[in-house]
């Protein structure tokens, strides 16, 4: 066992002792150590309920032989953080879940792992860390809220986004913004649509790093048994020396790409998965993303552009039945999942109630193929990404409106200063720049709320994922503080968007303006945020910390297109 370099032999004697301080027995030390990495936080509805599931994760590793051992780690909750400089620190406490997983992990020489994520980062930060340890382990998904109720109608904490635009407008009044945010998030549990945390649950099960029951509500009665059966699980792939990267394969990847386009995901799944492929060694890029979604039709109806929440998606069959639909269209690739099943067995278990609207028939989608669009340009000569809603234009062009920050744009909608055909450029919002890659909800919600949500195009280096009107392009790189041409555009300059050619082009002469362009100073000079922005990768690969070099990496492939 990897534990006994710290557990056994004579010269372990100090470790045993300060172990058996901490509970620990004889017959402990004959057994795997199993490291519980927990993100519960009281600050969250998502995190909020992980500390109890814990516990049954510890009765399942108890039950097959193992020992628990429970350390947690830090959150950083988008819905909290959002509009707001602490946004910044969101994609940021990605890289520090996954520094801080490999920290307790490889210091204490544990045989197998398992990471309880909830709030979108957390998903992505434990799958990173499970990645570039390569141990036996798993990453278990505390589940979704249950959808709030407003005025008959099921709401989620993005209805509360646009009821700030909304209330900015005059179209809502204080009493009814107040009904809205006391019903949209009742108890437990991840932000209730087809956002970044579900998207990367969605994701993690068809990567087959995470098992099924991520589809269950947070609240569910069965969520307690599940965990149990969690940690029975890693258990036995601590027998077989089951590891990371051999479930996270480069058809595991395609599968899990795959499931988030089928399902109409967020952007930010895009980021994470590039980031993903990185830690696993995984040669996967923006060019297999838009290969792999040009090819998928999105089958889920499900918020924010669509009509239900993911606790329908798991009544209507859950994620085995997203990749039922793609072995329908023989798009699922055959890879293995911590079950010890094929990702293909796993899907033939599916079962679909008759008569479920959720997702839909392989012959019947919502939308053809491209949820994600790759644009590539004078404008984003390494790519930028777009995520293509269904009454999204084919084409937008119009004058460019600059702010050099967030809060300048939200305030410039506040202040009804936007009109109609406007292409607002959001820049030093990136992964250095800002630094930390914001995510632009507030300002995309706002826009839906001011009723020009299909009326602009909006251009940002930074993050969005909520968008479900018209042309929002994020992602942007170089990023503009990288001295990208985002940094060189005007107020004027004719912003041309093509999404059909996959384009995106800006009118100027770009080469004359850089002799006078100087990066702004940065925004910290000290601790985490400086130290970030002085490492991290592009958006391009993933904008992480912890950077691979090309000549490790194994090649993936799109051949399933």
């Amino acid at each position: 066992m990897r534990s006994d370099a710290i557990k056994t032999g004579p010269q372990r004697a100090p470790a045993r002792a300060m172990l058996r301080a901490a509970g620990l027995n004889d017959e402990d030390f004959g057994k795997p150590f199993v490291a519980i990495l927990n993100t519960w936080a009281e600050v969250t509805p998502c995190n909020l309920h992980l500390r109890t599931l814990a516990e049954h994760v510890k009765r399942g590793i108890r039950a097959a032989g193992g020992v628990p051992i429970e350390f947690n780690t830090i959150v950083v909750t988008d819905g909290i953080a959002m509009g707001t400089d602490g946004m910044r620190c969101s994609l940021i406490s990605r890289e520090t879940i996954a520094d801080s997983i490999e920290l307790a992990v490889r210091g204490h020489c544990f045989d197998g792992v398992i990471a309880i994520s909830g709030c979108d980062k957390t998903v992505a930060g434990t799958i990173q860390a499970l990645a570039r340890l390569d141990l036996p382990g798993l990453m278990l998904y505390g589940g979704s809220i249950q959808p709030g109720h407003h005025d008959g109608r099921t709401i989620t904490i993005q209805d509360v986004f646009e009821a700030v635009g909304g209330h900015a407008r005059g179209t809502i009044s204080d009493a009814t913004l107040t009904r809205i945010e006391c019903a949209a998030c009742p108890g437990a549990g991840a932000c209730g649509g087809q956002f970044t945390a579900n998207t990367m649950a969605t994701a993690a099960a068809a990567l087959g790093i995470a098992p099924f029951s991520s589809d269950l509500p947070a609240t569910h009665e069965d969520r307690s048994t599940a965990a149990f059966d969690a940690g029975r699980t890693v258990l036995e792939l601590i027998r077989r020396d089951l590891t990371a990267r051999r479930i996270m394969t480069p058809a595991a990847m395609q599968n899990a790409t795959a499931a988030v386009a089928l399902t109409g995901g967020s952007t930010n799944a895009v980021l994470h998965l590039l980031a993903i492929a990185r830690e696993a060694g995984l040669a996967f890029d923006l060019d297999d993303i838009e290969a792999i979604s040009a090819g998928t039709p999105v089958l889920a109806d499900l918020k924010p552009s669509g009509r239900f929440t993911a606790v329908d998606l798991h009544a209507a069959g859950g994620t085995r039945l997203v990749l039922r639909r793609l072995a329908e269209l023989k798009m699922l690739q055959e890879s293995l999942t911590v079950s010890g099943r094929s990702i293909i067995a796993e899907a033939s278990e599916a079962i679909e109630p008759h008569g479920q609207q959720v997702v839909r028939p392989a012959n019947a989608p919502l939308q053809a193929g491209g949820h994600f669009a790759v644009l590539r340009g004078s404008l984003a000569p390494e790519g930028a990404v777009m995520k293509v809603a269904r009454n999204c234009p084919a084409a937008f062009t119009g004058p460019a409106r600059v702010f050099d920050c967030e809060e300048q744009c939200f305030q410039a909608i506040e202040q009804r200063r936007i009109r109609a055909g406007d292409v607002l450029i959001i820049r030093y919002e990136g992964p250095r720049g800002g630094p930390g890659m914001r995510e632009m909800l507030a300002v995309t919600a706002a826009l839906v709320g001011a009723g020009l949500g299909d009326r602009v195009a909006l251009v940002t280096d930074g993050r969005f994922s909520g968008a479900t009107h018209g042309i929002v392009v994020g992602h942007v790189t170089p990023e503009a503080a990288s001295g990208g041409p985002l940094a060189l555009v005007r107020d004027g300059d004719s912003i041309h968007i093509d999404v059909h050619a996959r384009r995106i082009d800006v009118e100027a002469d770009l080469v004359s303006r850089r002799e006078s362009w100087s990066p702004p100073a940065p925004r910290h000079r000290t601790g985490v945020l400086a130290r970030y922005a002085a490492t991290v990768s592009s958006a391009s690969e993933g904008a992480t910390t912890c950077p691979v070099p090309q000549t490790a990496l194994t090649q993936t492939s799109t051949s399933l297109m």
